[in-house]
Formats: C-alpha cells, sequence, structure tokens
C-alpha cells in the first residue's frame, strides 16, 4: 500500500490552540526509552495540552534486574519476529510486568510528593519500544510498543492514555517522534525563535524546530547514545562511556566515518525516523574500544549536523535534553560538527532528564482534550491527527 502524505504548511501554534478551553490538570508521564538503561523516567505536569502552567515532581525509578532482563529477551524476541507471524509469548509476560513496575513508579513519585493519585487527571504511557520499521514509499510501517494501560488503569484507579503510535502508523505516518508538540510548547515558554531547535539525545537523536509562520518539523537525526552504550558493554567496559571519556581517548577513522554517512538516511527527505538497531554498534566492529566509541560518538555528532541541513532555515543554537547531553564527547563534537552553540536544557531552567517523561504527560493531556498529537512534517500524516488510546479505571 502506497503512502499518501501531503505537502501541508501549518501553523503549528495556532493548530495547537484551536478551539481549546480546557482548564490546566495534573498529568503524570511515563518513559523508558531505546537506549534501555533499565530506569523508569516519571514526571508530573499541569497543563492543558498547549501550555505548560507548572512543573512537578521526577524520579528515574530502576526496574528490578529481572525486569531490565525480561525487557532484553522481549527485544531480542522481536527482532527474530520483525512482525512476521504470531508476537512471541515472551511479549504478555514483559507487557504485564513493565507495566506494573511502571504503575508503581507513579504511585511511588506520588507518595514522596504527597500527591494524591486521585489528583491526577491521566498518566501519559509510553510503553517500551520493542521493535519498530519505518513506512516505506510502497508500504506502511509497524511499530510495537509493550504497555497494559488498562492494567495500569486498574491498579492505580486513574485513567491512563497509552499506545500512542499506532494510529500515526496506520494514518501512514511515521509514528515518531511525537515529542514536537511538547517541544514547541517549551520554545514558546522560553520566548525562542526559529534561530532555536531542541535536540533529544536518546538512544536516538531527534530534532524539533519551528518556522517564525509556525511550521513544526521533526525527525530523527540518526543514533545516539544507544550504539555508544552497545559498544561500550560490548567491550566489558561497563554501560556507558560516561562523560565521553572512552571517546576523547581514541581517534576516529574519518574514512569510516565518511563511509559511515554515505547512508542513504541522511539524504531522506524529512519526516523520518529510526528503529534503536538502524544503526547497530557493530559499525565499529574491528576497532579498538577507545576509538570505536570515538568512532560512533563522531558519527552521531556528524547526523545532527546533517539533519540541521535539511531544515528550511538552519538554526543557530540548540537545547539539549536527554542523557546523551552528559556525555561532553558528544556534546563538544555536535556543536564543532554542526556549528551551533549547544545548550544543556537545565541552563535554560528546564529539566533535561524529564523532558520526555514530560512529554507525555502533555500528551496525555491532549489526547484526553481531542488535540492533535501528530502532524504532517513531524510525523507524515496527512493532516494533523490525535492517537493513543483511553484506559479508564473498573
Amino acid at each position: 500500500m502506497k503512502r499518501v502524505v501531503r505537502d501541508s504548511k501549518i501553523d503549528a501554534r495556532s493548530t495547537l490552540a484551536a478551539a481549546h478551553k480546557v482548564s490546566p490538570q495534573w498529568y503524570a508521564g511515563l518513559m523508558t526509552g531505546t537506549v534501555l538503561d533499565g530506569n523508569i523516567d516519571v514526571a508530573f505536569l499541569r497543563t492543558d495540552g498547549v501550555d505548560i502552567f507548572e512543573c512537578g515532581g521526577y524520579a528515574l525509578i530502576p526496574y528490578p534486574q529481572d525486569i531490565r532482563d525480561l525487557i532484553a529477551k522481549a527485544i531480542d524476541a522481536a527482532r527474530a519476529w520483525n512482525f512476521t507471524g504470531p508476537e512471541p509469548d515472551i511479549f504478555a509476560e514483559a507487557e504485564a510486568r513493565l507495566s506494573m513496575a511502571q504503575a508503581d513508579a507513579v504511585a511511588q513519585l506520588a507518595a514522596s510528593e504527597g500527591v494524591s493519585l486521585s489528583s491526577i487527571a491521566a498518566i501519559g504511557f509510553h510503553g517500551q519500544t520493542v521493535l519498530h520499521r519505518a513506512p516505506t514509499p510502497d508500504s506502511y510501517g509497524r511499530t510495537r510498543q509493550l504497555g497494559d494501560g488498562r492494567l495500569m488503569a486498574r491498579h492505580l484507579g486513574v485513567p491512563v492514555v497509552f499506545d500512542l503510535r499506532s494510529d500515526d502508523v496506520a494514518a501512514g505516518g511515521q509514528g515518531a517522534p511525537l515529542c514536537a508538540s511538547y517541544h514547541a510548547a517549551l520554545l514558546h515558554r522560553a520566548g525562542a525563535g526559529a534561530d532555536t531547535a531542541v535536540l533529544n539525545l536518546g538512544g536516538v537523536a531527534n530534532l524539533s524546530w519551528q518556522s517564525t509562520d509556525g511550521r513544526l518539523i521533526a525527525f530523527d537525526t540518526g543514533p545516539a547514545n544507544a550504539p555508544i552504550n552497545d559498544w561500550v558493554a560490548s567491550c566489558g567496559l561497563g554501560e556507558m562511556d560516561r562523560n565521553g571519556a572512552l571517546a576523547s581517548a581514541g581517534i576516529v577513522d574519518e574514512a569510516r566515518l565518511n563511509q559511515l554517512l554515505d547512508h542513504p538516511y541522511f539524504a531522506e527527505a524529512f519526516p523520518k525516523s529510526l528503529d534503536r538497531f538502524g544503526f547497530p554498534s557493530t559499525m565499529a566492529l574491528g576497532c579498538s574500544a577507545e576509538d570505536g566509541a570515538a568512532l560512533l560518538t563522531a558519527f552521531a555528532a556528524a547526523a545532527v549536523g546533517r539533519g540541521l541541513d535539511l531544515l528550511p532555515r538552519r538554526p543557530d543554537r540548540l537545547f539539549v535534553s536527554g542523557g546523551g547531553r552528559h556525555n561532553s564527547a558528544l556534546m563538544r563534537q555536535i556543536s564543532e560538527c554542526a556549528g551551533v552553540a549547544v545548550l544543556d536544557a537545565d541552563d535554560l531552567g528546564w529539566r533535561g532528564d524529564a523532558v520526555e517523561a514530560e512529554c507525555f504527560a502533555f500528551l496525555a493531556a491532549r489526547r484526553m482534550a481531542g488535540l492533535p498529537i501528530s502532524f504532517p512534517d513531524t510525523t507524515g500524516v496527512p493532516t494533523p491527527m490525535t492517537g493513543g488510546r483511553i484506559a479508564l479505571p473498573d
């Protein structure tokens, strides 16, 4: 089936706020990213789905080791399955276990903040992505997130918005990234213009930018933490390259880097998205631990530069959120390769580690209000559309 995606220049701010008269309420957001760091991000946000009124509590709560192992096995099973035939049996167990763990994370944060669960209007539950396939010119994409919103709603007694990507994919969209509307709200709150973009460095890097006339654009620029972390782990040196120390000690093979950058993804027009394993750590096979980390870090940075080149106007600065901003080597190389000022989101008064969890609280508010969460220039849907399913408590 061929995708039909219309070119559409949309004033995103007016679309975000159209006919919107909902009072701000507290929402919870949950995110466990493709970087697979074994943590649950949970954040509270007071919003009406258009503006950010107040940021509440935030916590990074680790999964028990047995659930981390179960999720890793589920992802391996998903790659072998590849959307062919019945889903792997392990999905059901992993979905139930991670849903309960994330529900308990919300309850734990609420208790620590002295917040009653009854005061939360809804929870935005991203779930755990185990497989993502972007659409092609001849076929729709596929995406699978494990997350049982009904189980969470029953357990907590709070409405849950979940399965936020499937409707977008069914309409011919990429299903990702979904963060653009929240990034736009952050930029609006900061008074930033078209000279600024938001870059999130998770397992994959994604970029959001808004023009002076309100056009909202977002896409995945390329890999970020995922291949670096996987490389470090494969070398038996821990779970990540802390502060970029390993990459800083290595030497980049420039010929190999240029070869990697010849991949057609980087010349492809937006919107576009990536699976976590689209650019695996095996790109560095044959390198020393240090040189491999240096190559993968340089590759992630250069991919951001290529992404900025695709925008109608190249921004002068990036506000950076996500775990990758803690990697000083990556941040430095993005600034050098992309030729832009790179600012840690924390320096703006944002919570750089919480942005993705806050985003899903924001998307829950938008879904409850019937507002769109994806747009033609963010995921490739034909028109702005809402998405996600709402699970109400029994």
